[in-house]
């Protein structure tokens, strides 16, 4: 039996505007709205893939507010058994912070009698790109950790994890228990039935505290590119510029001749 631990964040939803907070060190989410990104939802997809063949568990935790259980029951929804919530201001938390919350978290569970043969994550934070809190949290739980993994196969108490990497497909194979940071594109998206958002509106979801203090991010400051320049050309006024749209498509091969 496989039991996976699989960690989330609420971030705003990237196909809407950018748009930064007034203190320019977060994104804010108000009007683009919330939700979990294509990397962590891949993860929940291979939780739910490794653990159900072996009977396992599939765990979704997140560390934020009272609101991060919306993304932790979207998580439940496609097939997770159950969730647990860090309660604690994210916007104070930097990746160092996060990952010894969810350390914390693990090591309480460890002790309560439930291990996590693996630890899976997004492959970076969709609003912030840290790429930090998975390796930083194999180092607080002293564990094997793979970056980047889209496939992963446990038999055995290993676990074989693929990637791509410059030069093709890469394959680690570790002991567990281990760590792993997912990148999209490996495995479908699972979506949720009407039965599983029922079950997901009734499932478990604790909610616990962390003992540690914030050192936060040490960030100065995030920045929106400024959206590249257009350029339009006018061809002309009225008729006259028949001629000039006639050479554009021939250009562009809309017409021939």
């Amino acid at each position: 039996m496989t039991d996976v631990l699989v960690c989330v964040k609420r971030v705003p939803d990237p196909t809407g505007e950018v748009v930064l907070t007034p203190d320019g060190l977060r994104v804010d989410g108000r009007f683009a709205g919330y939700t979990t990104s294509a990397h962590e939802e891949a993860a929940v997809a291979l939780a739910v893939q490794v653990a159900e063949p072996s009977g396992g568990t599939v765990t979704v935790l997140s560390v934020g507010s009272e609101e991060s259980i919306e993304q932790i029951r979207s998580g439940i929804a496609v097939g997770a058994t159950d969730g647990i919530l860090v309660e604690t201001d994210a916007d104070l938390l930097g990746p160092a912070d996060v990952a010894a919350a969810i350390a914390e978290a693990v090591q309480t569970r460890a002790a309560a009698g439930t291990q996590y043969d693996l630890v899976l994550l997004g492959n970076d934070a969709a609003d912030t790109g840290d790429f930090q809190v998975g390796i930083r949290l194999s180092y607080l739980l002293d564990r094997p950790v793979v970056a980047g993994v889209q496939t992963v196969e446990v038999e055995d108490g290993r676990a074989t994890l693929r990637g791509e990497g410059p030069e093709g497909t890469e394959v680690y194979e570790v002991d567990l228990p281990a760590v792993a940071t997912v990148l999209e594109g490996g495995v479908a998206p699972r979506y949720p039935s009407v039965m599983g958002r029922m079950r997901a509106k009734k499932a478990s979801v604790e909610t616990i505290g962390w003992s540690g203090t914030a050192a936060g991010s040490g960030r100065e400051a995030l920045t929106v590119p400024e959206p590249p320049p257009s350029e339009v050309t006018v061809l002309g006024e009225g008729p006259s510029a028949a001629p000039a749209l006639v050479a554009v498509l021939r250009e562009l091969k809309v017409v021939h001749g």
